[in-house]
């Protein structure tokens, strides 16, 4: 919109001499509203989709809920059995421990008890090479070994809660685990063999000398109050992630005091993935305030659940708290990678170069791609929460998930192909409108044919009630459009077949409508004293020049302190036939300094061109007279220079925004002009061939300009538009023609002389 009033402005400027009358611009009336993929979906709104923080809507896998009757109300862990189709599901509040089924054919589940503890809860569940089974429990803190079914030994430790455990050698001989224990904060370890010889004891052991003749000795242990996950890194460190700090600490290879990795606070680690590199990634809840309701919760059913999975175990309230992805390099500083606000990270799972995240609240399943560093929203689940996730051996691509509120499973499939949708939420447009089209930045290995595109309107901000027919959008010319769709509110639903190619990208989306036109309101009236006159003073004159401050509305005015941006903000836009100017603002958390490459790349072709390289400068001004017609892909490299030594220098690529290039003037199909009473109506119709239509300017030969934006359906969204220009007669009376001229929004023009 401010490019357009720019373009008119500087043609204005350009002819001031001449001007003899004027006119008032306005801003057009049909507005543009952005939708964003990523903010305007949400999971629980894709099928086959995935929305990626850029923007756009990318293949996705399946989310499907499995049918069958929950084995208990609270599901806790899930640990893979020697066969693909069973699970083992430790749970709540009657502390069973649950074999369970799945028929991935006919998306069902069944389930059977494998065995009953005397206990409240299973938290913790391990799988060991014989088939036995090491579950932790809670509020006990039981370590419990079970055989065919059977308890077969069994030691109260000290404390409150088991959360984990974690199987040493798990590829090879396992002879060893560590536990990890909440109030206090503990991890002990076990020998495996001389624990399975201990017996079924009630009572809770607190001498270490009891505890060792029985297996478990005391590993490490740490200030805070829970140890909430464990994992061992390649060197042989084993990992912990505390609450409701939310620290990360390491441990020796053989125990002993920990070094902190990472400080948090009022958090909880949830998970940890060790890398095949010697990194790690853990998935971190922050819970926007004080963990203790988190921590202690009210009762449930009879029985306390005194552990942070008491997030789970409650009715949903709205989650005010936020989670991050942070990734712990081999060596160097742990970096955040993304953070989601209002969402909980339960689990975490890497599918080659997908990190896969299983959240809370609206049982959101998102992920993070290592490759290309974006987040990604996948289909969610009609549960509040996903908290197990585990790949199904053999299987590749294929995931169980396990969820509650409501409790039961579902399968996530990226293998299979299937048609892909997503529906967007309510988007306000501020007033009630009437929908123009709806046009995506780019549709990448898609025709227009395979897209299907509906919507439906409501002039009532409820989400369930007064809300119209979903109505399918006809494609006309890179345009989605119905007549006749009026409402203040949107929903739009967004269809592929399974034939679609796995590489096919949905860009950004862009809605033209044209608000309700509301009456004027008479504020003050005032009757000035008899005889008395006002002399109007004359119409302030266009300026010559536009600033880049001025074009960049949405600059930070804190930036103001960099001395550079400020004079760089302050230049002239001036007339320049051909020139182009790319402009960005890359933030370094670092303030190190950086050098910019930017460059373009015709669609249809291989090779990039420099346009600027290894500049200081934020921008880049080019010619585009020499360059054919088409669609440009840009991009920006960023490279972090001196001081920063040369080896710890990071580069990132920037895929930025589309460039079209047009050199091509409109066509007029159409003209008249005729006077009507007191009033002289200028009609042009005109197509262009790449651009959008912005305009018409009249040139009377009496000197007098004007010009219109407005289209004759009120909505300027098209490469094909019919321009009515309305003059008062008196104004031009004793014009006789004019020279009107068609402006495209690449800046091209077409010239005719009408007469009347």
């Amino acid at each position: 919109m401010l490019l357009t009033s720019l373009r008119g402005l500087l043609r204005a400027s350009l002819l001031l001499p001449t001007l003899t009358v004027t006119s008032l611009h306005a801003d057009p009336l049909s507005k543009r509203t952005e939708i964003d993929f990523f903010r305007d979906v949400p999971s629980r709104n894709l099928k086959g989709f995935a929305a990626r923080s850029d923007g756009r809507l990318v293949a996705g896998p399946l989310l499907a809920e499995l049918e069958g009757t929950a084995p208990a109300d609270l599901l806790w862990c899930l640990t893979a059995t020697a066969d693909p189709a069973k699970w083992l599901v430790g749970s709540g509040p009657d502390g069973k421990i649950f074999e369970v089924s799945i028929d991935a054919a006919k998306n069902r589940f069944t389930s059977r008890d494998v065995v009953a503890l005397d206990e409240a809860h299973v938290f913790a569940l391990a799988r060991l090479p014989d088939g036995s089974l090491l579950a932790g429990t809670s509020p006990k803190g039981a370590l419990c070994l079970i055989r065919d079914g059977k308890l077969v030994a069994r030691v109260a430790l000290p404390v409150d809660s088991i959360f984990d455990i974690l199987l040493l050698n798990p590829g090879g001989n396992v002879t060893r685990a560590l536990i990890a224990t909440g109030n206090p904060g503990r991890v002990y370890q076990v020998d495996l063999a001389k624990f399975a010889q201990a017996p079924v004891t009630a009572e809770k052991i607190t001498d270490a000398k009891l505890l060792a003749e029985r297996g478990i000795s005391l590993f490490g242990e740490i200030r805070d109050r829970n140890v909430r996950r464990l994992a061992q890194l390649n060197d042989g460190r084993v990992i912990a992630g505390s609450a409701p700090k939310g620290n990360v600490y390491a441990f020796g290879r053989d125990g002993g005091a920990p070094v902190i990795l990472q400080e948090n606070r009022d958090a909880e680690v949830t998970d940890l993935l060790p890398s095949a590199d010697g990194g790690m990634y853990a998935t971190l809840t922050f819970s926007g305030g004080s963990n203790e309701g988190r921590i202690t919760p009210p009762p449930k059913g009879g029985k306390d659940v005194p552990d942070t999975l008491a997030l789970m175990s409650a009715v949903p309230d709205r989650f005010g708290g936020r989670s991050s992805l942070v990734w712990f390099p081999p060596t160097g500083f742990p970096e955040t990678l993304t953070s989601r606000i209002g969402t909980a990270f339960y689990r975490i799972v890497r599918q080659g170069e997908l990190l896969l995240l299983t959240g809370g609240e609206q049982g959101e399943m998102l992920g993070f791609d290592i490759m290309q560093r974006v987040a990604l929203t996948f289909a969610g689940s009609t549960s509040a929460q996903l908290n197990g996730l585990a790949a199904i051996p053999g299987q590749v691509g294929k995931y169980i998930v396990l969820r509650n509120n409501a409790p039961g499973f579902a399968l996530l499939d990226f293998a299979t192909a299937a048609p892909r949708e997503a529906e967007t939420r309510r988007i306000d447009l501020g007033t009630p409108a009437q929908l123009g089209a709806l046009r995506f930045s780019r549709l990448r290995e898609l025709t227009d044919a395979q897209v299907s595109v509906e919507a439906k309107t409501s002039n009532g901000s409820d989400d369930i009630e007064g809300w119209s027919a979903w109505t399918p959008l006809t494609a006309t010319e890179g345009g989605w459009s119905t007549p006749g769709q009026r409402g203040r509110y949107v929903k739009f639903r967004f269809k592929l077949p399974a034939s679609a190619s796995l590489e096919a990208e949905i860009g950004k989306a862009a809605l033209y409508a044209l608000p309700q036109n509301r009456r004027p309101l008479l504020q003050d009236f005032n009757l000035l004293s008899s005889n008395y006159g006002i002399v109007p003073a004359p119409e302030s004159v266009p300026p010559t020049v536009v600033s880049v401050g001025q074009l960049l509305q949405n600059a930070n005015p804190k930036d103001d302190d960099n001395k550079r941006k400020s004079s760089f903000l302050g230049s002239q836009i001036v007339p320049s036939p051909g020139a182009q100017v790319a402009i960005w603002n890359v933030n370094d958390p670092d303030g190190d300094a950086l050098r910019h490459t930017f460059s373009i790349r015709r669609d249809g072709e291989a090779t990039w061109t420099d346009v600027s390289l290894n500049s200081t400068e934020s921008y880049a001004q080019f010619d585009t007279s020499h360059l054919s017609d088409g669609i440009y892909f840009t991009r920006v490299v960023v490279t972090e220079a001196e001081p920063r030594p040369t080896a710890d220098r990071l580069t990132t690529t920037f895929e930025t925004d589309d460039l079209l290039v047009d050199h091509t003037p409109p066509e007029i199909l159409e003209t008249s002009a005729l006077r009507d009473g007191d009033r002289l109506v200028i009609t042009i119709r005109g197509r262009d061939r790449s651009s959008l239509l912005d305009g018409i300017e009249a040139v009377f030969n009496t000197g007098v300009r004007q010009q219109t934006e407005e289209t004759a359906d009120g909505v300027r969204d098209s490469r094909e538009e019919n321009f009515v220009l309305t003059v008062p007669f008196g104004g031009v009376a004793s014009a006789t023609s004019a020279e009107v001229t068609l402006y495209d929004s690449s800046g091209n023009s077409s010239t005719r002389r009408l007469s009347w």
